[in-house]
């Protein structure tokens, strides 16, 4: 082998962080597709780089040092390096910064770090062929017993079929306010949404739009539990499938068979 054709560790970093040259770049993408485990490595790193950015990048207001957090959560740290570099980061930048400007920018709230986080998950877990789910949809009753316990509050999650959506299944992920549900739904051209439920401390509230990257959600708040309904960026498509969700999940009852 040509020594030009190995890849090395700090390569691979490089090219998840898009900091390669054109010319190594194709040499890089080469290599991957000849070696399924560095592949592996390279794709879990991309996954863990967007949460870790979404996770934690609300407790960056002002600008700190730049503090490079996908890649020390890929080296011999693990994730932890990262949270603790994106903490630091926080204090630096409220000694540098915060003081002079009287503390003005706000925390964000319950409802945007859920939202945010809704978006996360539906990027993380609808690329997944495999296991998106940890229970899958023919196991309804039992998965939505599970999540309500562990959400501590009764759930319903819609029925689709008039929307075209079946329900792929459901799992339970560790929300920014608490333990949350996650339901995935497709459509017979493989398309998926999401609903993510859990607590929250916000008032209720109506249908409300936001996007995220090239997703979009439609959230709403009712009875202290958060509702987001994730999908591609089709306004048309994905409104009609949150409404159907919050009429649904207003009502309080299971749809006429």
């Amino acid at each position: 082998m040509n020594d030009r054709d190995h890849v090395s560790e700090e390569e691979l970093n490089a090219y998840v962080d898009n900091e390669l040259p054109a010319d190594r770049r194709s040499v890089v993408e080469a290599w991957l597709s000849t070696h399924p485990d560095d592949a592996a490595r390279v794709a879990a790193w991309r996954k863990q780089a967007e949460f870790l950015c979404h996770r934690y990048g609300h407790l960056e207001y002002e600008t700190p040092p730049r503090f490079n957090l996908d890649r020390l959560a890929r080296r011999r740290f693990g994730a932890l390096a990262a949270i603790a570099a994106s903490l630091a980061a926080f204090v630096i930048g409220a000694a540098a910064g915060w003081t002079v400007h009287g503390l003005q920018t706000e925390k964000p709230s319950d409802l945007v770090r859920f939202t945010n986080d809704a978006l996360v998950a539906y990027r993380l877990y609808t690329v997944e062929v495999r296991h998106p789910v940890e229970v899958p949809g023919d196991e309804r009753p039992h998965l939505v017993q599970w999540l309500s316990k562990r959400v501590g509050s009764p759930l319903n999650p819609p029925e689709l079929d008039k929307q075209g959506l079946k329900l792929v299944g459901g799992r339970l992920l560790p929300g920014p306010t608490g333990p949350s549900a996650f339901f995935m739904y497709e459509n017979p051209s493989g398309e998926r949404f999401t609903l993510y439920c859990g607590r929250v401390k916000d008032s209720e509230t109506a249908l409300r739009y936001t996007t995220g990257g090239q997703n979009a959600a439609y959230y709403w708040v009712d009875q202290n539990l958060a509702y987001v309904l994730s999908g591609p960026m089709e306004t048309g498509k994905l409104r009609e499938i949150a409404q159907a969700a919050y009429d649904q999940i207003d009502r309080r009852t299971a749809p006429p068979g």
